[in-house]
């Protein structure tokens, strides 16, 4: 490894929190990182078993022995409902059997940027996806909607059509008009179909057939099929920008639009959604430019939270291929350096929000101590997606306790580590992001808090 440190990231660290909560007792971590002579086992072989105060933990941690003095462990003051202080000390000893483990297999990083998100929505220009099979066309201009799923509806619209921004209809122009009765659908293109409250809020749009020549002369003609969809509803959050938006767009264009560049056409923009993209935009679009399009599809289909089905794909795409096209959109000049030290991103909530880390700075301090370069991350709602991408795609691993900033878990490298910190009673929701943490092959692990843990 090059003696070298990594030169400055755009994101320069956050500032860690304040703890507002002691651990009585001592902790020693009694085997330095950096200083053991005992070799580490580059191959990371399963079994190895380490005990964290009253927990035993299985890992894949080769032959680093690491112990911990905590006499202390369940006497905590100052409590505070539902944060969390003893359980920090137990993540310092996780993190050094994984990581360590994991550096010594790891020299090189090619740091990879720009994508950007500003006010919590991804801003840069997708590419249409390559599919095996791409789907049946039929022969005859028609409207149909496919209204069985449980979180979406989705409709398509096989023939040239009109989108009359006016009075949010979208028109087929239909040659057989004549002889054929108007079709009218209606349709909200989110997919939270079965949250009526949000629902609620979404923009309905009218699909509708009418006769060649009838409509309103088209402003402009793409040469292009659109997507049509909300960037309403629950958006905002990077957890929602993700779940509802981006990777049920990444579906969608894999499964209906093989091979082909399509225009996005999004209601309910909010915070400037898609600038980059220059999509035709429902509510702040010119009333009076009509578009038309050789075919639409309306609506986003989702198979749930985070979650891609290759199964269901007809060219079997994956959270891995997800994870590929965001390194793609990313893919600028940045120079590859080695790295001195590993590097932990330690995702921080803070204020009385809950589900915080009351000892956040003496853990930041004790995961320093065994060897990391510990960075404390706390995005917000500005908090630009290209800086943290750069972040956490030259991290080694994150750690945080369960809450919506995990979903930055998407821009780890596979094989990065990633430990959730689950709070007490909400075990079950936790597999949201264990379940594409695995599926992106990171190495990842809970660390479920005990009552005597919960303050």
């Amino acid at each position: 490894m090059g003696t070298a440190d990594p030169p400055d990231l755009p994101l320069s660290p956050l500032k860690e929190g304040t703890s507002t909560g002691e651990t009585q007792g001592s902790e020693q971590v009694k085997k330095s990182v950096w200083g053991s002579t005992e070799a580490i086992d580059k191959d990371m072989q399963y079994g190895k078993s380490e005990k964290v105060g009253s927990k035993d933990l299985s890992s894949k941690s080769g032959r680093v022995s690491t112990e911990v003095n905590s006499e202390g462990l369940d006497e905590v003051t100052d409590k505070v409902e539902r944060n969390y202080s003893v359980a920090a000390v137990a993540l310092v000893i996780v993190m050094a059997l994984y990581l360590v483990a994991l550096f010594s297999t790891v020299s090189d990083l090619k740091l990879i940027p720009s994508l950007s998100l500003s006010q919590g929505m991804l801003q840069q220009t997708w590419e249409s996806i390559k599919i095996d099979k791409p789907p049946q066309e039929t022969t005859s201009s028609t409207i149909i909607c496919d209204r069985s799923h449980t979180n979406y509806d989705l409709c398509s619209i096989n023939g040239l059509c009109h989108l009359d921004i006016r009075n949010q209809t979208i028109t087929l122009m239909d040659p057989t008009f004549a002889t054929s009765a108007p079709i009218v659908e209606k349709i909200r293109p989110y997919p939270r179909k079965a949250d009526n409250w949000i629902m609620s809020k979404i923009q309905e749009l009218t699909l509708t057939s009418g006769p060649m020549g009838l409509t309103r002369s088209c402003d402009i003609t793409h040469d292009s099929p659109a997507i049509v969809f909300s960037a309403g509803g629950y958006t905002g959050s990077i957890y929602h920008d993700f779940m509802d938006g981006f990777i049920p767009l990444f579906i969608t264009a894999n499964v209906i639009y093989p091979d082909r560049d399509v225009i996005l056409v999004v209601a309910n923009p909010r915070n400037g959604a898609f600038s980059k993209h220059k999509p035709i935009l429902l509510e702040n679009e010119n009333a009076s430019v009509t578009h038309c399009f050789t075919s639409a599809i309306v609506g986003l289909i989702s198979h749930g939270p985070k979650a891609i089905n290759s199964t269901r794909l007809p060219n079997s795409k994956s959270l891995e291929d997800f994870h590929n096209l965001l390194d793609k959109a990313f893919n600028t000049n940045i120079p590859t350096f080695k790295i001195q030290k590993p590097r932990l991103i330690l995702i921080s909530r803070y204020g009385n929000i809950g589900r915080v880390i009351l000892n956040e700075e003496k853990v930041k301090e004790m995961l320093e101590n065994v060897g990391f370069e510990v960075i404390t991350f706390r995005p917000t709602g500005t908090t630009s997606m290209r800086e943290a991408y750069e972040l956490i795609k030259s991290s080694h691993g994150m750690v945080g306790v369960h809450g919506a900033a995990l979903t930055h878990l998407l821009f780890l490298r596979p094989g990065s580590v990633f430990v959730q910190v689950v709070p007490v009673g909400v075990g079950w929701v936790a597999n949201c992001y264990g379940s594409p943490a695995k599926a992106m092959k990171l190495e990842y692990m809970e660390y479920s808090i005990d009552v005597e843990e919960s303050c």
